[in-house]
């Protein structure tokens, strides 16, 4: 469809190269610009240079550390950040509140007039400072199997111009440009004019209790918050250019499905065409081949009209009347085959677990599948179960929620200070790129800070190409290391455009 670059599905996101110091950098044939007007084009360029290096070394460091989820162990992180925030002298609190797992939150205080953490949220709204900004971040990485990568998954290697490391893209890299932004902050002396806390938080990759024991129980250090800025959004680099820079302003709601088919068991020698087993696999058939309707939302039709410029001729008509190109049969059968457009217009099914017998020669009375479904905001999971249960027809499988408490989407609105702050410094590293608003296809936990009344965005300093993206919760999972070198000093314009005075 000529649109394999929209909205690639769950990528660690905006990855950008600024040299240091000079007008422009010529990269990979490309000419990105230094953001000329920008906080950080007034940092004298020897410690810019030393910053890039601190992200490399600290990016390596940081890498090393395992903390697989399950079972996490972020205190091992924790340790991480606040060795390196003790030695900036940068205000931080950290909390295990369970063995081995825990949180990490810090804090540059506005310029005029320090305040103790607990009355922080009741003297900014007395006196009418602006509300603070929170950098959030995710310390736990998904597993990895060492035998399919290139370099140990935990080395922190640098290998062809390449970070290795399982959370390279997810995303301990934004987390280290982060930490970097808090210590430039520091260093620099920057003014501020509200509050800037940073938030390393456990657990996002499984069951998201490092973000739910910090709201429950150090709300107040959130300090009623206005904005955060989180993992998110996307910027493609393809055939050497940004397509566009993405900011996710909200995302699609994981409703997972436990499938389970019931049979006859006996020997593996007498085979029984009613097993749990061949019920299973024939309704997983007829799930795999199920298609849920297309829809379309606001952010989406907006998104793909921003577009419509850079597709060829026939694309851009059908970007720039969406409602009525999904209607058209050609069409629907070009969005089946674009993963990145696809999840964009409909909820989503994946097959992602199965499990039967534990001997071969044993028919199990039961067999077991799982499904990782993707609500579109406003849909509505009752009719996802109930559309799913129809397509299996069959009475000996069962199908159920494995989510404990179904999450409602929400999103962020775009008029405020700090969206026009992205869109600004994105301007200026990226000139002539459309910054568009996005929905992502994997579930942040903005949507966890965005009822406490926080503008919440996925936003991320770095480009990567689709065949980096890729590796993200999959094999081989790097980045490049000239990104990390560049990616905080965009970040840091960012924060200071929308905290700085």
């Amino acid at each position: 469809m000529g649109a394999n670059w929209v909205g690639q599905a769950g990528r660690s996101m905006g990855r950008s190269a600024v040299w240091l110091g000079v007008t422009a950098l010529v990269f990979c044939g490309v000419i990105w610009g230094e953001g000329p007007g920008m906080a950080s084009s007034r940092i004298p360029a020897d410690h810019l240079q030393q910053y890039s290096a601190l992200a490399v070394t600290w990016m390596q460091e940081y890498l090393r550390i395992d903390t697989t989820n399950p079972p996490g162990k972020e205190m091992r992180a924790v340790e991480f950040y606040k060795k390196i925030l003790d030695q900036e002298g940068i205000e931080n609190r950290a909390f295990e509140y369970a063995p081995g797992r825990g949180d990490l939150w810090a804090r540059i205080p506005r310029t005029e007039g320090e305040k103790s953490p607990t009355s922080a949220a009741k003297g900014a709204a007395e006196m009418g400072h602006p509300r603070p900004i929170i950098l959030l971040n995710h310390m736990d990485v998904v597993t990895s199997d060492a035998s399919h990568w290139k370099v140990p998954p935990f080395s922190g290697k640098i290998r062809d111009g390449y970070l290795w490391g399982r959370g390279a893209q997810d995303m301990k890299d934004e987390g280290l440009a982060q930490l970097v932004v808090m210590v430039m902050l520091k260093r620099e002396k920057v003014a501020l004019d509200r509050d800037v806390i940073l938030l390393a938080v456990a657990d996002e990759e499984a069951d998201g209790t490092g973000t739910d024991w910090f709201i429950g129980h150090q709300r107040e250090l959130l300090e009623n918050a206005e904005f955060l800025i989180n993992e998110g959004g996307e910027n493609l680099l393809e055939n050497g250019k940004v397509k566009y820079v993405g900011v996710d302003v909200g995302e699609k709601t994981t409703y997972w499905l436990h499938v389970v088919a019931h049979g006859r068991p006996g020997h593996g020698s007498r085979p029984n065409p009613d097993s749990a087993p061949n019920r299973l696999v024939r309704a997983l058939d007829r799930i795999v081949a199920y298609r849920t309707p297309l829809r379309v939302l606001p952010v989406v039709d907006e998104f793909l009209r921003d577009m419509a410029p850079y597709e060829p001729p026939e694309q851009a008509a059908e970007y720039r009347n969406i409602r009525k190109a999904i209607e058209d049969k050609k069409f629907q059968e070009e969005v089946e085959k674009d993963e990145a457009l696809n999840f964009l217009l409909r909820d989503t099914i994946s097959l992602t677990m199965m499990g039967g017998s534990e001997q071969t020669n044993v028919i199990p009375p039961e067999a077991w599948a799982n499904l990782d479904v993707r609500i579109l905001p406003g849909g509505d999971p009752k009719a996802v179960l109930a559309a799913v249960r129809r397509v299996v027809n069959d009475p000996n499988v069962t199908v159920e929620p494995l989510n404990a408490e179904f999450r409602v989407a929400n999103y962020s609105g775009t008029d405020n200070s700090l969206f026009t702050a992205i869109r600004e410094v994105s301007g200026k590293y990226f000139p002539g790129t459309p910054v568009v608003p996005h929905i992502t296809s994997g579930y942040t936990e903005n949507q966890r800070y965005r009822p406490l009344g926080i503008a919440s965005y996925g936003f991320n300093p770095y480009t990567a190409t689709d065949e980096e993206g890729n590796t993200e919760h999959g094999n081989d999972e790097r980045i490049r290391v000239e990104e990390v070198r560049r990616g905080p000093r965009i970040l840091f314009d960012v924060v200071a455009a929308v905290a700085g005075k």
